[in-house]
């Protein structure tokens, strides 16, 4: 029988210079994948590494041996002692590796609690393991459970309802100003990562336009084409001004991007359509006073701060109900990995009653030669049916099903009863 066993360490236990050594491309993980598929101690293995975590998921019948081997396999591909990392890493086995597990994929693990990228990554760890061969029939049912754990807290919790990231928290101020962004144009003023998280945000709310500022205008030119927008000039702020709705501002730059005597300039000829600045650069690019003209709105980092605090404690109420949905999934997950062990005694059982029954029909049906074959069709049904009715109350006392604690007793008991192994 398998043990289930996990390795690894995290944004908790490992400061992210350690991370980043221990890390995994694409091809290290393949190339390990493969490595780990030749080591006697591990039958099957799931490996996961991201910018917060670097995770191995095991099968094994050595636990002891299959840690040792991941370990040095650490050592050896990263030049690293495992001294230096050793500190760092934390073991689960059994429930507390299946429960990790689910954790993790429901986001209830990482530093950012409900952050929806951390679904999309196991899938991609699971499935460079089914490309290289390495996850068998127990890793592949508890990774199919992880992903549909996964789903039901996303679907019957709010743990990702609320914007916790500065960018994302930008874009929900926007949609909750006008109801909907659809149909809005905006103008991004700077294209660093900031810029580039909340197009893509912007995209999915499905707005007209999208306009890109920024002092290399190159840079500019080059966000915009990666999302079909426009790339303006810095000298052109003003004058798309007059068209759009919302402004996204994150340079960074000292002084005002934009200043209070040029957007009233522009207000006239906006015929008292709404304005709106969200401001997500520090120091601030968009001139405080503007908040006092008519019809313009200002909303600096410091509002979008006190969002994501609020938000943060909503994902923690919600992540209390995701902790029970887990909790659930691994009792019901013990229970079928329980019946592995169970599901070849009681096969082995029916096939030996099988084999006894079908032997002594076919003695007795060739000294009555008056029966026709629908005779014989039905002393076949007859007797599967007594097999069945017979087998049925053996097997649910091997199941286990709340009879029970020590399964291998009655496990060993049946097969010597029967001697199964003979």
């Amino acid at each position: 029988m398998l043990d289930i066993i996990l390795l690894g360490l995290n944004h908790k236990t490992a400061p992210i210079e350690l991370r980043e050594c221990i890390a995994f491309s694409k091809e290290e993980t393949d190339a390990a994948l493969k490595t780990f598929k030749k080591a006697p101690a591990i039958n099957e293995v799931v490996l996961l590494s991201t910018c917060n975590r670097v995770e191995i998921l095991m099968a094994t019948q050595d636990k002891s041996d299959a840690v040792n081997t991941a370990k040095t396999f650490l050592s050896e591909l990263k030049t690293l002692p495992v001294a230096d990392f050793e500190k760092a890493l934390y073991i689960h086995e059994g429930d507390e590796a299946v429960r990790h597990i689910f954790r993790v994929a429901s986001s209830l693990d990482s530093m950012i609690v409900g952050e929806p990228q951390i679904l999309g990554q196991m899938k991609e760890a699971y499935h460079a393991a089914t490309t290289n061969k390495t996850s068998g029939v127990l890793l592949n049912r508890l990774l199919h459970r992880t992903f549909f754990v996964a789903k039901r807290i996303r679907s019957e919790t709010g743990i990702g309802d609320h914007a916790v990231s500065i960018s994302y928290a930008a874009i929900e101020l926007g949609r909750k100003i006008f109801g909907t962004l659809e149909g809005k144009k905006v103008l991004l003023i700077g294209a660093g990562e900031m810029a580039e998280l909340s197009v893509e945000h912007l995209i999915r709310n499905k707005v007209q336009d999208i306009f890109v500022a920024n002092r290399t205008f190159e840079r500019g030119v080059e966000l915009a084409k990666q999302f079909k927008g426009k790339a303006v000039r810095f000298e052109e702020i003003v004058e798309c001004l007059r068209h759009v709705d919302i402004i996204i501002s994150s340079t960074g730059f000292s002084g005002f991007v934009v200043n209070r005597d040029q957007v009233k300039g522009v207000m006239r000829s906006r015929r008292n359509r709404p304005l709106f600045f969200i401001d997500i650069a520090v120091p601030r690019d968009i001139d405080p006073q503007i908040n006092r003209l008519n019809n313009a709105y200002i909303y600096d980092i410091d509002d979008l701060k006190g969002v994501i605090d609020d938000n943060i404690q909503n994902r923690q109420q919600e992540a209390i109900k995701g902790e029970r949905i887990v909790d659930e999934a691994v009792i019901h997950f013990r229970k079928w990995y329980e019946n592995m062990e169970v599901v070849p005694t009681i096969v082995a059982l029916r096939n030996k009653i099988d084999n006894i029954a079908k032997a002594e029909i076919k003695k007795t049906l060739q000294s009555l030669n008056h029966l026709t074959l629908d005779d014989d069709q039905a002393i076949n049904k007859l007797v599967n049916s007594m097999i069945n009715k017979i087998l049925h109350d053996p097997s649910l006392l091997l199941k286990g099903d709340g009879f029970h604690e020590d399964k291998s007793v009655y496990i060993d008991i049946t097969r010597k009863l029967f001697k199964l192994d003979e």
